[in-house]
């Protein structure tokens, strides 16, 4: 998210710094950094998730972490703290930015206290997120926030669903979604939807679409196509490709409808292949006014993508960053570092449990009050829990030009 899939790829981590050496590996299961790349790995096969789950998993005891937070209602927040050096790294930065939440909640006298926060470890793995869950359940927490990978949010996701506990994990695979599970993350269909409905508004008609041929570029080319039907399109032409090498052969397959006007506009969600297509459009005389490119929420920020000549004129959907910058300086001078971009998810997650109607509610944080239609704000701007648990954001809009992104159409669903 986000695309061969580069399993490693930073995702929002664009958007403002690289933390250190953050990834040196990547296979199934294993973690991906921001809010577009963390949830791809395959569910442990000796983890049940589903709802015929009859208990908490009894897996290694865990003793409560450290709380924060003075109010009545008790959530857990799984963050990944031991293990993977890289991974724990970004555990603790995470963890930061929800202690920089509940100070902005205790030092607001017009916001109710009414959350006490347990951290809580998982570790690497998906056996130890799932202990991590059943010590949340044991202990009385009534949410759960996390965790971050793909497998550990199935295995923790399991446990809370059996414990009818919800749980707000932070994993981008929008398959994990549904049953008490919900996904604070930018997925496929609502980027693939704002970036469909804006080309349709500015008259475009005929639709295509390159993804990598991974489990992931699977995941977008299926948003794209249920939404661009949505929308109104025809059936879009769809192209998958192994590696970037082979954007000039796809170019050269889609240039015959290009020419005939069947194809006018060109999604390219992954930002590593991307300046690959830009330059084989070029060097087929495809021309941007011809060609609309659009991209993704993955794109934002990224140097290469603004510093291509061939993707001046592109679009992407994104967040918007006020959120980001509005808590970078407070988080610099509380924690001594330039926050992690998954930071706006975690601080969201913590004002988001907070809420009064959510938390003091009978029964706390039910289906009903979580996939309210109105939404709820927060740092990535207004979001909304679908009723199978994917997070639907109002996304800006953003072209490329001069060296940088300008947005060109505010936040919408």
């Amino acid at each position: 998210m986000r695309w061969r899939y580069d399993w490693c790829n930073w995702g929002r981590g664009a958007l403002a710094f690289a933390l250190g050496a953050l990834l040196t590996s990547c296979s199934p299961g294993t973690f991906q950094i921001g809010s577009r790349t963390i949830g791809w790995g395959n569910p442990p096969s000796n983890v049940a998730t589903t709802p015929s789950m009859r208990g908490p998993i009894q897996q290694m005891p865990q003793s409560g972490g450290e709380t924060f937070g003075r109010g009545p209602v008790r959530v857990a927040l799984l963050l990944p703290l031991s293990g993977d050096p890289s991974l724990a790294e970004l555990g603790n930065s995470l963890a930061n930015a929800s202690k920089l939440a509940m100070a902005f909640i205790e030092a607001n006298p017009n916001i109710a206290e009414n959350t006490t926060i347990t951290l809580r470890d998982t570790g690497d793995s998906a056996a130890e997120a799932a202990a991590a869950a059943n010590a949340a359940v044991q202990g009385g927490a009534k949410l759960i926030l996390g965790p971050l990978k793909g497998d550990q949010v199935a295995a923790a996701g399991g446990v809370a669903r059996s414990a009818g506990v919800p749980l707000i994990g932070f994993a981008n695979n929008p398959a994990l979604a549904g049953q008490g599970v919900y996904l604070l993350s930018v997925l496929p269909d609502a980027e693939m939807k704002r970036g469909l409905t804006y080309v349709m508004a500015q008259g475009r008609r005929g639709i295509a679409g390159a993804f990598p041929a991974t489990p992931y570029g699977e995941a977008l080319a299926t948003a794209f196509r249920q939404q661009a039907v949505a929308a109104g399109f025809n059936a879009p032409a769809v192209y998958t490709f192994s590696a970037a090498s082979e954007a000039a052969q796809i170019v050269a397959q889609a240039k015959q409808q290009i020419g005939r006007g069947m194809i006018d506009t060109l999604f390219l969600p992954e930002r590593t292949s991307a300046p690959a297509f830009a330059t084989a459009l070029a060097s087929a005389g495809v021309t941007g006014d011809a060609v609309q490119i659009v991209g993704s929420a993955d794109w934002a920020g990224d140097p290469t993508i603004l510093a291509t000549p061939g993707l001046v004129g592109a679009i992407y959907p994104a967040v918007d960053e006020a959120g980001f910058t509005a808590i970078s300086g407070e988080y610099q001078n509380r924690f001594g570092t330039r926050p992690h971009p998954m930071a706006t998810i975690v601080y969201t997650a913590t004002i988001l449990a907070n809420v009064n109607t959510l938390s003091m509610a009978t029964p706390p944080y039910n289906p009903g009050l979580l996939t309210s239609a109105s939404g709820f704000n927060g740092r990535d701007g207004q979001f909304r829990f679908l009723a199978n648990g994917r997070a639907e954001y109002a996304l800006v809009v953003k072209k490329i030009g001069g060296g940088g992104a300008m947005t060109v159409d505010g936040a919408k669903f």
